[in-house]
């Protein structure tokens, strides 16, 4: 057990509330104004009882009004084309991600155990929230909670690109795009794991990170942080097969295994992702 706290806003991802130690507990907001109140966790309905005050009550009216009046229908084609998007100093533009390499060797740079949340990959909260549209800055939090220094090391293995090792249901929680693509920023290439969610693991490919799943049982537990992996020709083998040989060069062994990417999803993957490959059919 950590340190306690009722919270109201449905986020309670480990260190979410700015403690990394944190134990948060969601709640009613009736159930954190009672339990402000008393200085233990109280049920408001007796609270309301024993204060002798009236429990409150929200009538919700029969039908909302909507206004449409912000929505614009969109441009055509060639008239869209020539805008240009205002943006902020904090606002940059999508980086450009490179195609999929016909080989692959890299180091593992992370590896992770069960049920990581998109929360623990990507995190929000006050301090990367206002770069939520600034990639390269929001990059810089990535595994924060688990492991600071992955950024700067994620940087120094730019020329190789790296890897990152999962357990089950690796990327569960937010469906938040930015888990996929801030990690892909800084030169994520391949995410092995036990299992994904299903979600996380539809963003990665959107975004050209190759999602494979480990063919044996055991393999999990024979990679460790720090290993160096090579795939060699891995667009061809990826484009005819969903399994592929890994080779553990620092530990001179090797393992299989396989991905579940439709034929579509292959192919965004070697296009660097769904982006490139629609700019590509576009040009």
């Amino acid at each position: 057990m950590g340190r306690n706290s009722l919270r109201t806003m449905p986020r309670n991802f480990p260190g979410r509330s700015g403690t990394k130690e944190d134990s948060v507990w969601l709640c009613s907001p009736e159930t954190a104004a009672a339990s402000a109140l008393t200085g233990v966790i109280t049920d408001p309905r007796q609270w309301a009882r024993e204060a002798k005050m009236d429990y409150p009550k929200l009538d919700l009216p029969e039908q909302s009004s909507i206004n449409t009046a912000m929505l614009v229908p969109p441009l055509p084609k060639d008239e869209a084309r020539k805008v240009e998007p205002v943006k902020g100093p904090n606002v940059s533009s999508l980086p450009e991600l490179s195609p999929l390499p016909g080989e692959i060797e890299a180091p593992v740079l992370l590896k992770v155990g069960d049920n990581i949340s998109t929360d623990e990959i990507s995190p929000a909260g006050a301090r990367a929230l206002p770069y939520r549209s600034n990639i390269p800055k929001l990059a810089m939090f990535s595994f924060a909670q688990i492991d600071e220094s992955y950024p700067q090391r994620a940087q120094e293995a730019e020329h190789t690109g790296h890897v990152v090792v999962g357990g089950d249901n690796y990327g569960q929680g937010s469906s938040r795009e930015h888990a996929a693509i801030a990690p892909r920023y800084l030169g994520l290439r391949m995410v092995i794991a036990k299992s994904f969610a299903r979600i996380h693991w539809q963003n990665l490919a959107n975004y050209g990170v190759l999602a494979l799943e480990f063919d044996g049982e055991d393999d999990y537990d024979k990679v460790q942080q720090g290993d160096t992996l090579r795939i060699t020709n891995l667009r061809d083998t990826l484009a005819r097969s969903d399994t592929l040989h890994v080779d553990n060069v620092t530990k001179k062994t090797c393992f299989t295994v396989r991905h579940r990417l439709s034929r579509r999803q292959v192919a965004d993957v070697l296009a660097g992702g769904l982006i490139a490959r629609l700019a590509e059919e576009e040009a």
